[in-house]
């Protein structure tokens, strides 16, 4: 199938049976649209790589279909693979003002500003892209200007809803109403395609408000220097963290480039406005330790982040026993072993750690199953397509949408090709799907060669043998032989010298002649088995040979 024809259609390149990374496409009469773009972070089992991008070859190899495309929002699970990928893909970006400012930023750091199209949509404008008419309906989330997109084609409505929650008292931009939510639902939705985050969460996620709260209570009681990590981009929370500062007496001091750029892009933009004053590290430095409010990145565990460097001490703003640490946010899975490895430095440092395990310190930006079950009623959709969570997520949230009374559920995967439209909405095929990793300036396959050699590499060690031959094919010398992660430890040199005996037998009774592919790999099983025989792995073994 290489382009859609009278029928809508569906495909999650990246965010469904995961959580992070969404692409999604809707496919209408020759034409698709793209549905946000954004990266997920790497595990350890990506080692030196940060960032993973959508594999997007299914869309790549129908460039001259695409007609644009639209963003719900700014956090960088539906914008941060555009800087990479939007150059190549050569259409319209389209964002909301604060949306567009952080895209903005992100493309100035790439170089490409001049070569993509920006277009900056205004809350109540609705616009075309080929088959499909756009408008964006405003949605509570945890960073400015969340957004659904009403998407209408003639095979019937569709409102993707990007991240949302329910916020009866939000402090950035009302979100829209009850009535004006229900009135969407009025013009009649074929599909509610729904973000699934929290469905296993029996209670609304709450407001923001309430967090101020919780948060004036704990740093009230505390002595010395509290510094609070939460997501950079919930400049909601920066908002209330000024408050806090107020409220408390204390003098605010951010710690992050990222939380520098959010701040910047807010206030350009008409947000944060009663933000207090902000002072520099060193100014924070000096203050009495019961008079300052440090705000940093880093609370997922980010190894380069402000709070990892604060809890290695390479950080000029230091925390020492008695000052407080508090997550104000949630943990994204994958990320425990990092986040508690961060928590045990602040332990052993004397630091006290609050969580929203002890403190009402965090609400989500998702919504709980009230919050799907309200919207479902304001919505009436006749299928709800769960989006935004790993297959359980999903799962669950189609059983949960048909036992609220929605008619009927779809579930799917990243690369599923669903027909919605006309007829009843089954799979029709796959698409190509997968990650790719950023690895310093280069873009790889993040199950390629390069990557699997580098996990062999992380598992098993590395050997190099340099082994230098006459013209003869005899030996010239000693092999030489260098390891890196064997573990032999204080055996390493009588380890070294049963390697280097090794070689010299392959090469001495070397059989091939003069194929020096088949010499090259006597040696390398020869040195391999002298490794497994010590410690009981076979490391990757590297032979250079040197002709005379």
């Amino acid at each position: 199938m290489t382009k859609p024809t009278n029928e809508l259609l569906f495909v999650a390149l990246g965010g469904s049976g995961e959580i992070g990374m969404n692409v999604n496409l809707y496919g209408c009469d020759g034409k698709w649209l793209m549905v946000d773009c954004g990266v997920t972070f790497a595990d350890p089992g990506y080692p030196g790589i940060d960032v993973l991008l959508p594999d997007i070859s299914f869309i790549e190899d129908r460039l001259d279909d695409l007609v644009g495309i639209v963003i719900t929002h700014g956090h960088e699970d539906h914008i941060g693979a555009l800087p990479y990928l939007a150059a190549d893909l050569g259409v319209p970006v389209y964002a909301s003002p604060f949306t567009a400012g952080l895209i903005r930023e992100k493309f100035d750091e790439e170089g490409i500003t001049k070569q993509v199209k920006l277009r900056v949509v205004k809350e109540d404008q609705s616009f075309k892209l080929g088959p499909f008419g756009i408008s964006y309906v405003p949605l509570a989330h945890s960073i400015p200007e969340g957004n659904a997109i009403l998407i209408e084609t003639k095979y019937g409505r569709i409102l993707h809803t990007g991240d949302w929650k329910i916020d009866e008292s939000p402090l950035h931009r009302s979100a829209s109403t009850a009535e004006e939510l229900t009135a969407v639902g009025d013009k009649g939705i074929f599909a509610l395609v729904c973000d699934s985050t929290n469905v296993f969460n029996p209670e609304a996620s709450g407001s923001e408000t309430q967090v101020r709260e919780g948060l004036d209570e704990v740093i009230a009681a505390a002595k010395g220097r509290v510094l609070v990590t939460t997501f950079a981009s919930n400049a909601a929370r920066l908002a209330t963290l000024g408050e806090v500062a107020k409220d408390t007496g204390r003098q605010l001091c951010l710690a992050g480039r990222s939380l520098d750029r959010i701040t910047r892009v807010a206030k350009a933009t008409g947000y944060l406005k009663d933000l207090p004053p902000v002072i520099d590290w060193e100014t924070a430095m000096r203050l009495p330790r019961n008079q300052v409010l440090i705000v940093a990145t880093g609370g997922q565990g980010e190894p380069r982040a402000a709070l990892a460097r604060v809890s290695e001490g390479t950080h000029p703003i230091k925390l020492d026993r008695g000052d407080m640490v508090v997550f104000s946010s949630k943990q994204i899975p994958g990320n425990e072993r990092a986040i508690g490895d961060i928590q045990n430095r602040l332990a052993a440092m004397g630091v006290d750690i609050v969580t929203d395990r002890q403190a009402f310190v965090h609400v989500s930006g998702h919504p709980g199953r009230p919050e799907l079950a309200q919207m479902y009623k304001w919505i009436r959709p006749e299928l709800v397509m769960p989006v935004h969570g790993e297959m359980r997520h999903l799962a669950e949230h189609a059983r949960f949408a048909i036992e609220q009374g929605v008619p009927g559920a779809v579930i799917q995967k990243d690369g599923d090709i669903i027909r919605l439209a006309p007829g009843t909405p089954q799979k029709i095929g796959e698409a190509q799907v997968g990650r790719l990793a950023v690895d310093g300036d280069v873009i790889l396959p993040a199950d390629g060669s390069t990557m699997n050699e580098r996990r062999k590499i992380a598992m098993y060690g590395q050997i190099s043998v340099a082994v230098a031959l006459g013209k003869a094919g005899g030996l010239l010398g000693e092999p030489q032989v260098r390891l890196q992660g064997i573990p032999v430890e204080e055996d390493r040199e009588p380890f070294i010298d049963e390697a280097i005996d090794a070689a010299e037998e392959a090469v001495q009774g070397n059989r091939a002649g003069k194929d020096r592919d088949k010499l090259r790999e006597a040696i390398r099983l020869a040195v391999r088995r002298v490794a497994t025989r010590w410690t009981g792995k076979k490391p990757i073994v590297d032979v250079l040979l040197i002709e005379a």
